[in-house]
C-alpha cells in the first residue's frame, strides 16, 4: 500500500463517523409526539417555542443589564463650532475665545478647574502656602510630559511665567504676573513669592506651561509668528493633528487628537474638531443641520447652562453728566428698569436679574429685586419725594432748588445683538419715565479705545467680567477710576476701598465672603450703576455626549474643565471591574 494513502483512509473513516446519524431516545420520542400533532397544533407548538426562545433571550439580556455596569470607554469624536478664527494657540498670547479654547485643550497648568469650579492639581502633584500667604511652593508630577515625550520641569514653569512678565512681549497675562518672583528649587519644585498676600493667586497657576527648550531662543518679535503658534507642543489633554485654512489664510478648522500621556489620564474622546464661522447665524444653521454637534452661545432647547461670572448694567459718568452726582437720580433710573421683563423677553430667560455688583452664586446673598407693577411710577415717586417735578412739554425733570435738570440721556454700548436689544429695552423703560434716550453703538474695539479708556460717555451699557475668586478691586476701588483701571462708574467709597483690599488679601474664605457681602450691599445702595443682569452661559451638546459638567464660567474656555472625562462610547462590565 502506498504510504500516502494511510492519512487519506483515516480522513475518510472520520468523515464517515461524523456523518453517521445518531439519535437520542428522548428526543426521538418528542419528535414522534410532534409528528402526531394536527397541523394547527403543530403551528401553535412552534409559535410557543419561538416565543419562549425570544422571552428567554430577553430575560437573559435584562439580567445582564441589571448585573453589569455601564462605564465610559475610549473612542468617539466631537465636532465643535465657534465664531471667529484662532490666531495664537498659545496661553501667553491668546486674545480671542478661539485662541483660549484651543490653548486650554492643548496646554496644561500647574492647577486646573474641576467640574465644581474648584481648583485641582494638574501638572502639579501638590503645593504648599506659607503662613503669611506670600509664598507658594509647587511639586510637579513625575509623569508630567509634553506631547513630544519630554518631561515638564520647573524650568519650563519659570520660563513661562518670566515670559508673561516680559513687557516687550505684550502678553495679556502681564498684569496678572507683575511683581511675582518665581524660581526653580530643583527639577520638580518651583516657588512663587508675592510682594503681599493675594488670595486669588492660586487661580493664576492655571496658566498653560510652555516647553522652554522650544521657545527660549525665539525673540519677542518672532514669538507671534512662530510655527509653534499653530503646531503647538503642550501638556494638555489633546494635541493638534491638523490645521486647515481658507484662501485668505484664515484658519477654518483645527483637528485635535487625544494625548495618551496627559498627566490626569488619557481622555475618553479620540478626537475633537473645531469648525470656525464668521457669523453667529452661520454657526446656528450648522448646529441645526447637524454639521456641528456642539457650540456655546446658541440658545436652543435642551442646552446646558452655567452661571456666567459677568454683570451687565448701565454705568453712570458724573463727570460727563453732572446730574448723575445726585443719588436720587441714579436710584430712580435704576428702579425704572423692568429687569425681569428684560431677562425673559430680551434674553430668553438665560440670565438672572441683579441689583448689585457680585455675580449670583452660593456664597453671597443677592440684593433683592424691587417688586413693582409699575416701575416707572415707582421711579417717579423717588424723584418727586426729592423735589423734582416733570415738565411734559419739554420732556424734562426739573429740580428748582438744586437748579438741575434730568433730560435726554445718551447710552453708548457695543454693536452686538444682545447689548443692542438690551439697550432698546432700557430706552423704552426710561422713556416711560419721560426721559428721551439716544443709543450710540460702537464696535467692541472702538468702544474700548475711544469711549471707555478716555471715559467719554454719559451712560455706558457694559459688562464686567468678574474672576472666579470674585476680586472686585479693579472695578470698584477709587484708585482704579482712571485708565487703565476698570472703575468705569468713577465710584469712590473709603469703606468699600478697605473691604476690597481686605477681601483680596485674606486667606480666610469666611472673611472673604463676609467682605463681599458688605461690598454687594453698600454698592447696591449707592446706585453707581443700574445693574441689570448676570447672563447664563449656554452650551449645546449632542444627547449622547456624557460626562459634561460645567463650572461657573469666567471665559468660554472654562466649559472644557472636565473635557478629559467626556465620553460617547461605553462598555458593560461587572461591578467590581468598574471600581
Amino acid at each position: 500500500m502506498n504510504p500516502d494513502d494511510a492519512p487519506r483512509e483515516r480522513y475518510e473513516l472520520w468523515r464517515e463517523k461524523l456523518a453517521r446519524v445518531r439519535s437520542v431516545e428522548a428526543f426521538e420520542r418528542v419528535r414522534e409526539r410532534i409528528r402526531s400533532f394536527s397541523p394547527g397544533d403543530r403551528f401553535l407548538f412552534h409559535l410557543f417555542a419561538v416565543i419562549l426562545g425570544i422571552t428567554s433571550l430577553l430575560g437573559l439580556y435584562a439580567l445582564q443589564r441589571a448585573v453589569l455596569e455601564e462605564v465610559p470607554a475610549y473612542g468617539g469624536s466631537l465636532v465643535e463650532g465657534e465664531i471667529g478664527s484662532p490666531q495664537f494657540i498659545n496661553p501667553l498670547l491668546a486674545i480671542s475665545d478661539a485662541d483660549r479654547d484651543l490653548s486650554t485643550l492643548v496646554y496644561a497648568g500647574l492647577m486646573g478647574l474641576s467640574g465644581s469650579g474648584s481648583l485641582t492639581p494638574v501638572l502639579a502633584e501638590s503645593y504648599t502656602m506659607s503662613p503669611d500667604g506670600k509664598t507658594y511652593t509647587f511639586t510637579l508630577r513625575k509623569n508630567a510630559k509634553f506631547t513630544d515625550g519630554t518631561p515638564v520641569t520647573a524650568n519650563d514653569v519659570v520660563f513661562t511665567v518670566r515670559k508673561a512678565q516680559d513687557a516687550a512681549l505684550k502678553s495679556p497675562e502681564y498684569a496678572n504676573w507683575s511683581g511675582v518672583s518665581v524660581s526653580a528649587q530643583d527639577t520638580r519644585t518651583v516657588r512663587f513669592v508675592l510682594a503681599k498676600p493675594y488670595a486669588p493667586f492660586l487661580g493664576l497657576t492655571t496658566l498653560g506651561i510652555l516647553p522652554s527648550r522650544l521657545w527660549e531662543r525665539i525673540s519677542n518679535e518672532e514669538f507671534p509668528f512662530s510655527t509653534l503658534e499653530t503646531n503647538p507642543v503642550g501638556a494638555g489633554p489633546f494635541k493638534v493633528a491638523s490645521v486647515s485654512r481658507d484662501a485668505s489664510g484664515l484658519i477654518r478648522n483645527v483637528s485635535l487628537v487625544e494625548n495618551p500621556d496627559f498627566a490626569l489620564g488619557r481622555p475618553y474622546l479620540d478626537r475633537i474638531r473645531f469648525d470656525f464661522y464668521s457669523r453667529a447665524e452661520d454657526l446656528a444653521a450648522a448646529v441645526k443641520s447637524g454639521a456641528v454637534e456642539s457650540a456655546y452661545g446658541i440658545a436652543m432647547k435642551g442646552v446646558l447652562t452655567a452661571p456666567y461670572a459677568r454683570v451687565f448694567g448701565v454705568f453712570w459718568n458724573p463727570s460727563e453728566k453732572q446730574v448723575f452726582v445726585r443719588a436720587e437720580v441714579r436710584k430712580a433710573l435704576s428702579l425704572a428698569l423692568d429687569r425681569q421683563d428684560i431677562v425673559s423677553s430680551v434674553l430668553g430667560g438665560y440670565a438672572t436679574a441683579i441689583m448689585g455688583p457680585v455675580p449670583p452664586g452660593k456664597s453671597v446673598k443677592q440684593v433683592p429685586i424691587p417688586q413693582s407693577e409699575n416701575p416707572a411710577a415707582a421711579a417717579a415717586a423717588v424723584l418727586q419725594s426729592n423735589g423734582w417735578s416733570y415738565d411734559g412739554s419739554d420732556r424734562v425733570w426739573k429740580n428748582a432748588s438744586a437748579k438741575q435738570t434730568l433730560d435726554r440721556i445718551t447710552i453708548r454700548t457695543s454693536n452686538v445683538p444682545e447689548l443692542k436689544n438690551v439697550a432698546s429695552a432700557v430706552k423704552e423703560d426710561w422713556e416711560r419715565l419721560g426721559i428721551p434716550v439716544d443709543i450710540e453703538l460702537y464696535e467692541p474695539g472702538d468702544l474700548s479705545q475711544n469711549v471707555i479708556r478716555p471715559r467719554k460717555y454719559e451712560a455706558l451699557l457694559y459688562g464686567m467680567v468678574i474672576g472666579r475668586d470674585q476680586d472686585l478691586y479693579a472695578f470698584w476701588d477709587s484708585q482704579e477710576r482712571n485708565d487703565p483701571g476698570l472703575n468705569i462708574a468713577l465710584y469712590a467709597n473709603k469703606t468699600v476701598d478697605a473691604l476690597l483690599e481686605d477681601a483680596r488679601s485674606t486667606a480666610d474664605q469666611g472673611m472673604r465672603i463676609k467682605d463681599l457681602q458688605s461690598i454687594e450691599n453698600i454698592i447696591a445702595a449707592d446706585y453707581p450703576a443700574a445693574f441689570i443682569y448676570a447672563p447664563d452661559f449656554t452650551y449645546s451638546v449632542p444627547k449622547d455626549l456624557r460626562g459634561v459638567v460645567l463650572p461657573q464660567i469666567i471665559t468660554p474656555a472654562d466649559r472644557f474643565a472636565t473635557v478629559a472625562s467626556w465620553y460617547r462610547e461605553t462598555d458593560a462590565v461587572w461591578p467590581f471591574f468598574a471600581k
